[in-house]
């Protein structure tokens, strides 16, 4: 009986077994759904989104959070924001040498922060935080600072980031396919037991996010204009970075108690897109998320805004060109306000043949506007915004806004714009479909914008059945003196704070030392991928056309778009006139068309174009539907040869050039880039090659429409991606594009690299917290044989969030917002590799963090592990790259400029694997370490110390915007 009882017993337990590894899952469908989407409900309650996708082998794994910076307690705000930053940090099981050890200093740690936050008596304060310091570096000797990147490299992830916004924060991974269990190991033990660890550390990165953003009009206009919207809703009364007070005094407390209420599996998705079987996939989710505990459903309610009854106006000063603002306030994302908010904001604007692009930016009536749906869970707001021409007011713009918005609620604009408007979003739709990232994030955003996604399957269909009618009525139901204005002057900001900088002393780094979990990710068994290299000889076709022109083709069997590039050998060095001459032509009509008619026929076709200019190249490109694709070609070149003149067109675009190069000098990045370009080629500067006020005046309308007609003389080449084949694309283009006789490109002005035989220090004044700093040290010329010593020398020393650099400078030091190093390849092979680093800091660490760049590059760090780390990255990265579609055609023509006919990341993949660390150090001490530097730092002038930047870095040289602009 005993033996037959075991016997029983035997195979019951078989039985179990059996069946929960053959678990049944339901889960929901939506029909005809592109994407395929399935949404599983574990019975924990989290969501799981899986959309399959084979295009290559990787997953877009996002994690979405129904918690932002909404749900900030009002003593702390910015706390969720804060938060996603410690989610880096990691937890009893990684992170960690020995958690045991390290717990009750943690515990200390936020038991000193508590007091400190309530504490007023500076010198009281000074007093806490030195034991907050010194408490912080004793727990510093277990932390493993970064182990969770090193884990996210070692697996082969990318993109690994996060963001937080006023209702969500989303974590993201793209990882290969085949480590999903690794993905889900680690995913699920952060999600669970998340450690407060290294937190005064990255409190000095918060407050660098915090100045960086300060230093934005955009921002901080934003942020304006949402405080006037919700006066009551924390969407308007909190920021999502905080205030800077409670960024100065925060609390672990609060933090963890954040994590305990909103991070859990009833408020959370999981939303995957990619290489993967569905059914497998929701069996490894719910091994290793199914264990989370459920928790009270942390739902938000709030108060409802009063209604705005008369306009509301607020005004904010910054250093950037003065703009304004106004929004209407409307119904959440999963309300129809959204929807019809969605389409109106296209009707207004949609950058070709919206009633503002016509009758406002066509007609150059404003330097430019705009109008867009901000969409969010409680509410979503309709944004329009403007830029006054030279002499315009900020009031007058406000006015021909509103005027736009009358128009609109007498119904003025074309019956066919619907169509024709849903048409384009098709094809919008059609090109987000190609992208892992974009389908997760769509699915991220149904979930915590609680939007059912039977609904966003259906958005087209539902556009489409609104009428004329239902957007008239709307408009006037909905758009009357209800709305907030904002004015944006331009002028010294008096409300910026400067956030400075506590003592911390250097933590500990322990970057050769594993946890205990990385061990098991290490040792576990995974079938690697096989790399796919491209052969120029099969992956591409080229003909050479009748006309005598090359075309490159690539072949879309995914979906019904095209793409057409015609490409020029020469750029703004060959003729800077032509820059000039491809922003005219946005104005200009054909003996057929006006030029509002020609916008309105592209946009009917669901097709667009566009023109750029390089230094050394110019692209033009139209895509859009293929179905349209003969018609938009045809349309596209009756205006390349049939463009004609328009005196006054000229006269107000010349007028907005050089409003638009003062505008310039008051943005922050634009002097970077200028300071930057002086910097590494003297000051005859390639920023520098524009026109001169006194040739743009010398300059006729004839003479840049002659310009435009004169392309099809020049030799190019035609680059497709599409449906159509090779045989019928080339016919078509044939018979469409007319080719003269070819004439040779005008002579280039060539730039090259300064050398570097002294080291110096060029600054640039701009008023704001936080510098931008950079060097550049001219290398040799372009080798393709050490292209493998520099990928590995790149992602070792200062390319990714696990190198050295990045490590030691805001891991380790707090230097630093960002901090990178590079030592880059030039873009074509007769030209210079330069070495650069770049840094975000504040002003008072500038010295700092130049030191303590100096210091790694005069003695490099020596870590096996983090070498080990760096290969694996990169050849992972190899093993799932896919290079497909338009970028095989891009991918030859750089491989071409390099002088190259096979595909280099080959070489790359059998040697990197290959090199030592003597391999690594003779690369820094042959091409790195010993060149000279020049040092540019653009930063607020009075806050900096002159004479130790020149003790320490070099003769300085102060210029002035006129040095580095050219004007």
């Amino acid at each position: 009986m005993k033996a037959l009882k075991n016997l029983w017993l035997s195979v019951f337990v078989l039985l179990s077994i059996s069946l929960f590894a053959q678990k049944q899952y339901s889960y929901q469908t939506v029909p005809n759904d592109p994407m395929g989407v399935r949404i599983y409900t574990l019975d924990n309650g989290l969501k799981v989104y899986l959309s399959p996708y084979h295009d290559v082998p990787r997953i877009a794994a996002y994690v979405a959070v129904r918690a932002g910076g909404k749900n900030d307690p009002k003593e702390t705000t910015g706390l969720a924001h804060y938060f996603e930053h410690m989610m880096f940090k990691g937890t009893p099981n990684f992170g960690t040498t020995d958690w045991t050890a390290e717990e009750p200093l943690i515990q200390a740690i936020e038991n000193q922060f508590e007091i400190y936050r309530v504490t007023t008596d500076s010198l009281q304060r000074a007093v806490i935080y030195h034991k907050i310091d010194s408490l912080s570096y004793e727990a510093s000797k277990y932390a493993i600072p970064n182990e969770y990147m090193k884990m996210m490299n070692f697996i082969g992830s990318q993109h690994t980031n996060a963001y937080t916004t006023n209702d969500e924060t989303i974590f993201m991974e793209e990882i290969p396919s085949n480590q999903v269990e690794n993905w889900a190991k680690i995913q699920s033990d952060r999600f669970s037991q998340n450690v407060l660890r290294l937190f005064h550390t990255e409190i000095e990165t918060v407050y660098e996010e915090k100045n960086m953003a300060m230093s934005k009009d955009s921002r901080r206009s934003t942020e304006a204009l949402f405080a006037a919207l919700f006066p009551t809703h924390p969407y308007g009364t909190q920021t999502v970075l905080g205030t800077q007070e409670d960024l100065k005094n925060p609390s672990m407390k609060n933090i963890r108690e954040f994590f305990d209420k909103y991070y859990v599996p009833n408020n959370m998705a999981i939303c995957m897109s990619g290489d993967f079987d569905p059914d497998k996939m929701i069996a490894v989710i719910d091994k290793y998320f199914g264990t989370m505990v459920r928790k009270a459903d942390p739902s938000y309610k709030f108060t409802p805004e009063a209604p705005i009854t008369k306009p509301v106006e607020r005004e904010i000063t910054g250093l950037e060109a003065a703009n304004m603002a106004l929004a209407y306030r409307m119904g959440g994302s999963n309300t129809p306000d959204a929807l019809m908010g969605n389409l109106i904001g296209m009707i207004l604007y949609n950058g070709q043949a919206g009633m503002i692009d016509l009758n406002l930016n066509q007609k150059q009536r404003l330097m430019g506007a705009y109008t867009y749906m901000y969409g969010l869970d409680n509410y979503s707001t309709l944004i329009f915004g403007a830029y006054p021409k030279q002499g315009q007011t900020l009031e007058e713009c406000k006015d021909l806004l509103l005027e736009q918005i009358e128009l609109l609620k007498k119904g003025d604009f074309p019956d066919w714009m619907i169509a024709a408007t849903v048409n384009n979003l098709k094809y919008e739709h059609l090109k987000m479909l190609e992208s892992n990232g974009s389908r997760a994030e769509a699915m991220a955003k149904s979930y915590t914008q609680h939007v059912e996604w039977e609904q966003d399957v259906n958005y087209l269909d539902r556009l489409s059945k609104i009428t004329k009618a239902d957007i008239v009525k709307f408009a006037n139901d909905n758009f009357k003196d209800n709305y907030v204005v904002l004015y944006k002057r331009q002028g010294q900001p008096t409300d910026i704070a400067k956030m400075t900088k506590p003592a911390i002393t250097p933590i500990q780094i322990n970057r050769d030392v594993e946890s205990k979990l990385f061990k098991e990710i290490r040792t576990t068994t995974i079938t690697p991928i096989e790399p796919v290299f491209l052969d120029y000889t099969k992956d591409l076709q080229t003909q050479k056309l009748k006309n005598g022109l090359e075309m490159f083709y690539s072949h879309n069997e995914e979906n019904g778009t095209f793409q057409v590039v015609y490409r020029y050998e020469m750029g703004s060095e060959n003729d800077k006139e032509m820059s000039t001459a491809f922003s005219y032509l946005e104005y200009l009509g054909t003996s057929k068309y006006t030029p509002e008619q020609l916008k309105q026929e592209f946009y009917k076709l669901a097709c667009s174009f566009s023109l750029k200019t390089g230094a050394e190249q110019m692209y033009i490109s139209l895509s859009g539907l293929s179905e349209n694709m003969e018609p938009a070609l045809k349309l596209f070149e009756e205006l390349l040869t049939d463009c004609k003149p328009n005196g006054e067109a000229w006269e107000n675009l010349k007028s907005d050039i050089l409003k638009a190069r003062v505008d310039s000098k008051g943005n922050q990045q634009a002097n970077l880039r200028a300071l930057v370009s002086y910097s590494a080629f003297g000051s005859d500067s390639p920023f520098k090659n524009i026109l001169s006020e006194q040739e743009l005046n010398a300059l006729t309308p004839q003479k840049l429409t002659d310009k435009i007609k004169m392309l099809n003389k020049y030799q190019h080449q035609i680059l497709y991606y599409g449906p159509l084949t090779m045989t019928d694309f080339s016919k078509q283009i044939e018979k469409l594009h007319k080719v003269g006789k070819v004439m040779p490109f005008p002579a280039a002005k060539k730039y090259e690299l300064l050398e570097t035989n002294t080291d110096r220090v060029v600054f640039l004044n701009y008023e704001s917290n936080q510098s931008y700093c950079q060097t550049v040290s001219r290398g040799g010329k372009y080798d393709p044989a050490i292209t493998p010593q520099v990928s590995l020398y790149n992602e070792y020393f200062g390319g990714s969030m696990n190198a050295i650099v990045f490590t030691e400078i805001r891991e380790k030091r707090s230097l630093a917002y960002s901090a990178g190093s590079w030592y880059s390849e030039p873009s074509k092979a007769d030209k210079y590799y330069s070495n650069r680093i770049q840094l975000a800091t504040q002003n008072d660490k500038v010295v700092m963090a130049l030191d303590a760049f100096n210091e790694l590059f005069a003695d490099m760090p020596v870590s096996e592990k983090t070498l080990s780390l760096a290969k694996e990255a990169i050849i992972n990265t190899i093993r799932v790259q896919r290079i497909d579609k338009m970028n095989i055609i891009w991918d030859y023509l750089h491989a071409k400029d390099l002088g190259l006919n096979y595909d280099i990341r080959k070489d790359v993949f059998t040697k990197v694997p290959t090199f030592t660390m003597e391999d690594m150090q003779a690369f820094q001490a042959k091409y790195v370490k010993n060149l000279h530097k020049t040092y540019l730092i653009l930063g607020r002038e009075s806050d900096m110390d002159f004479k130790t930047l020149e003790t320490k870095f070099g003769t300085v040289q102060k210029v002035s915007q006129e040095d580095v602009f050219g004007y």
